[in-house]
């Protein structure tokens, strides 16, 4: 089955609005890493903040895998 223009069109737009969450996660998922970079050069001050802040990196980290992952079936479905 041959896609439609207007699938396309939506495929697309999909597309579009993927990278540019893939983009704004991206800025988010550096400054997390240099955080807890920071957060690991000064221990053992702050140890306590330890778990929370590598628990949320590496929440971002995956969600940002997650999205580049769909955007890449989307761009195969062109």
């Amino acid at each position: 089955m041959v896609p439609s223009a207007e699938t396309d069109c939506v495929n697309q737009q999909a597309i579009e609005d993927l990278k540019l969450q893939i983009k704004k996660l991206n800025s988010k998922a550096g400054q997390m890493k240099m955080d807890l970079h920071d957060l690991a050069e000064g221990l053992p001050t702050d140890y306590q903040n330890l778990t929370a802040l590598a628990a949320e990196t590496y929440e971002i980290y995956r969600h940002l895998d997650e999205l580049k992952s769909q955007l890449k079936n989307l761009e195969k479905k062109l």
